[in-house]
C-alpha cells in the first residue's frame, strides 16, 4: 500500500503529494482496501442521518483518490422542501457529499489519522445537472496536495449516468 511519506512544503502547495512504493515483496494487492462498505465508512467519518450521504466507496486508492456512491431516494428529508412537486438534490448537499468521500481519503492518510477535517474552502464549483430521486450520483475526489500536516486540497467530480453534474476543489483543514 501508497503511503504519504513526507508532506509538501508551503513554497510548492500544487504538487502531488510525495508517495513511498514498499516493497512489494511486503505488500501484496490483496492487502489494499479498495472497496468501503456503509458500515465501514461510519467508522472512518463522524456523519450520520440525515447528513451522512456515501453509500459506499467502489473504488479506493491509498493517499490519492476515492470514488464513491450516492443513492439518491425520494424519501431524504430535505425533498419535503426542495421543492415541492418538484425535488431536486441541493447543490450544498451535493458539495457536501463530495466532501465526505474526500473525507475518506484523508482520514486514511497515515500522518493524518485521529483529527476531524473541516471545510476550509471551496473554489471553482459549478453545477450543470439537476440531481433527481431515483438518481445515483458517482463522485470521484483525487488529492491534489497536503500542506504543512493540516491543509490539503481535493479535485471533486460528480457523475449521474455520466452526465457530469458538479465539480470544483475542495479545501480542508485538521483539527483536534
Amino acid at each position: 500500500m501508497a503511503t504519504v511519506t513526507e508532506v509538501n512544503s508551503i513554497d510548492n502547495p500544487t504538487s502531488a503529494p510525495i508517495l513511498e512504493q514498499p516493497d512489494s515483496s511486503t505488500t501484496s494487492n490483496s492487502e489494499t482496501k479498495v472497496t468501503f462498505t456503509a458500515e465501514e465508512i461510519q467508522k472512518l467519518l463522524p456523519h450520520r442521518y440525515p447528513f451522512a450521504l456515501v453509500d459506499k466507496i467502489i473504488d479506493y486508492t491509498p493517499g490519492k483518490r476515492a470514488v464513491g456512491i450516492k443513492n439518491v431516494t425520494i424519501n431524504e428529508p430535505h425533498f419535503q422542501g426542495h421543492f415541492p412537486g418538484r425535488p431536486i438534490m441541493p447543490g450544498v448537499l451535493i458539495v457536501e457529499a463530495m466532501a465526505q468521500v474526500g473525507g475518506v481519503v484523508m482520514t486514511q492518510v497515515p500522518q493524518l489519522e485521529g483529527g476531524l477535517f473541516l471545510f476550509a474552502g471551496i473554489d471553482k464549483v459549478r453545477f450543470r445537472r439537476q440531481v433527481v430521486p431515483g438518481d445515483q450520483l458517482l463522485m470521484t475526489v483525487e488529492l491534489l496536495w497536503i500542506k504543512q500536516r493540516r491543509f490539503g486540497k481535493m479535485q471533486a467530480r460528480a457523475e449521474v449516468d455520466g452526465q457530469l453534474v458538479a465539480e470544483g476543489e475542495l479545501m480542508f483543514s485538521l483539527v483536534s
